[in-house]
């Protein structure tokens, strides 16, 4: 986004506005991971400073599109949960950069599951 102002210009960079995106997305309810991408049959889970991976995004001049890909939670119903997604990424990027999101699109790539339990038992213990 390029903002011309008597003060000068402003301009946000894609990557501040994937910034964005990828942090609000991970703090969505459900979403486990940001994926970045199949490689090698595995899905990369990404967090952290890595939030860029699995955002794309097209800035114009006052409006912006955003794509997603996510690994969400087990057991919560993925449409809801993308729902909320879009919602939270389109008003964070809104609200902290003034543009106008035109899209969010969202691709899920995996499901994650809770690791099991792994309960040791005392081998002198009687059942």
């Amino acid at each position: 986004m390029t903002e011309q102002l008597q003060t000068g210009l402003i301009r946000i960079s894609d990557d501040v506005v994937a910034t964005i995106a990828g942090l609000s997305a991970l703090e969505t309810p459900g979403i486990a991971a940001m994926s970045g991408g199949i490689s090698e049959g595995l899905a990369k889970r990404l967090s952290g400073k890595n939030v860029q991976k699995g955002v794309s995004v097209e800035v114009g001049q006052l409006e912006a599109a955003i794509d997603l890909r996510v690994i969400v939670k087990y057991g919560i119903p993925i449409h809801e949960v993308c729902r909320s997604l879009q919602v939270n990424v389109r008003e964070s990027v809104e609200n902290m950069t003034g543009l106008h999101v035109v899209e969010v699109n969202v691709k899920v790539e995996g499901v994650a599951f809770k690791e099991e339990e792994v309960i040791e038992q005392d081998p002198h213990r009687v059942k």
